[in-house]
């Protein structure tokens, strides 16, 4: 089953303006498809077979022949050295059709790009699927089944079990991606160690509390977390930081790039658990924090995202600058209950006369239930009642 992916009307834009277009994002989450879907007539290489992952290594001036009029190649950090050979092959005569390349490893690559493609490439970043893409594709999965299987497109289009996938998905990773990424010598540590960090998405992230429950030193839990990072399967979302003459917590959150890996590692193999599971709350809290994300990254923007929390406990679970006029902010509260309380706006109040209500350019509540209305100022968006505006944009309904 194709897809239709939201980033498809950007990549096609950035690449009518930049001679080559770099498409970062983990591994299944569907860069290929969307590149070769975008750039079908367009000749096309995975650096991933041996094959040819060997003939350009040892001869890139006849490989990269194939692509002077512009070509789609996956994996490009396993070939570094054709980045220096791409750099001279653009610089001397730009390709008549875009230059197209993916890549898994974030650390990796960008260091490359950096190195040998500044100026010269426009860089995107796809994630799984977003809710509204696969509802989009007619599957009307509901908020369990969504948080239970994530976004991976081959889960949604193969109907398989995602415990099977998501399984197999980890342990190539550890295996294999995660040994070219830095030297791991002891994988049980490791697999121990992200199992313990998916229990606690939605939370301030304690890194020397975490490396104790890992049993492994805070030096090394810290460099886990930027591989996890690196590698497209965490993202931390920062604190707001602004003085407001209040201690703010200075930790990051933390949450997975899909919630359906976090969902699986916590243990949860069939989505009628969820509804009694202790993690339900923190992982549709995930699965909605992702979905802004992946709005921003959509649109091509750097997603500017922060919640707020004091030293007294007062918090709001996004404030989000994309799509609003400089300076100002969106507030966004998630709540996985499926019937409104009044309670629930108070925390959103306190913090907007924090931050300055002249500030505050949009306030949503997203629960999980069905009914949309405006209340107390606040737009209340029910998840499971069809398409959800992650956006911020005043004119955008939700």
């Amino acid at each position: 089953m194709p897809f239709s992916r939201h980033m498809t009307p950007l990549l096609r834009e950035r690449a009518a303006r930049s001679p080559v277009v770099t498409v970062t994002g983990p591994r299944q989450s569907g860069k290929t498809t969307l590149c070769r879907q975008a750039f079908g007539d367009l000749p096309y290489a995975n650096l991933e077979r041996p094959d040819i992952r060997d003939f350009a290594q040892e001869d890139p001036r006849s490989f990269l022949q194939s692509f002077a009029q512009g070509g789609v190649i996956d994996e490009i950090q396993r070939v570094p050295a054709l980045l220096s050979w791409i750099q001279a092959m653009v610089d001397e005569q730009r390709p008549a059709a875009p230059l197209v390349f993916t890549g898994s490893h974030q650390i990796d690559l960008l260091k490359g790009v950096s190195q040998s493609l500044a100026g010269r490439t426009s860089l995107l970043q796809l994630l799984p699927m977003s809710v509204n893409e696969i509802r989009e594709a007619g599957l009307n999965r509901t908020t369990d089944a969504l948080i239970h299987q994530g976004g991976y497109p081959r889960i949604h289009a193969e109907a398989v079990d995602p415990s099977v996938v998501l399984s197999d998905y980890f342990a190539t990773y550890a295996e294999r991606d995660l040994r070219q990424l830095m030297e791991v010598r002891r994988l049980d540590d490791f697999r121990r160690f992200v199992r313990l960090a998916a229990g606690l998405v939605g939370q301030v992230l304690n890194v020397h509390s975490l490396a104790a429950d890992a049993g492994v030193s805070d030096r090394t839990a810290r460099d886990w977390l930027s591989v996890l990072e690196a590698s497209h399967l965490v993202w931390l979302l920062p604190p707001w930081h602004e003085n407001l003459g209040k201690r703010l917590t200075k930790a990051h959150k933390l949450y997975f790039c899909d919630v359906g890996l976090a969902t699986w590692l916590v243990g949860i193999t069939q989505a009628a658990q969820l509804s009694s599971h202790p993690l339900r709350g923190a992982l549709f809290e995930n699965l909605v924090v992702m979905e802004f994300v992946k709005h921003a990254l959509h649109r091509g923007e750097r997603p500017d995202l922060h919640f707020f929390r004091d030293s007294n406990g007062l918090e709001v679970d996004l404030l989000v600058g994309n799509g609003l006029s400089p300076g100002q902010l969106g507030l966004v509260e998630i709540k996985s209950g499926q019937t409104v309380s009044s309670s629930w706006f108070k925390p959103m109040e306190r913090v907007a006369q924090a931050l300055g209500p002249s500030r505050i350019g949009r306030r949503m509540m997203i629960y999980g239930g069905s009914e949309h209305q405006v209340r107390q100022g606040v737009e209340v968006v029910g998840f499971s009642a069809g398409a959800l505006n992650a956006g911020t944009e005043e004119s955008a309904g939700a």
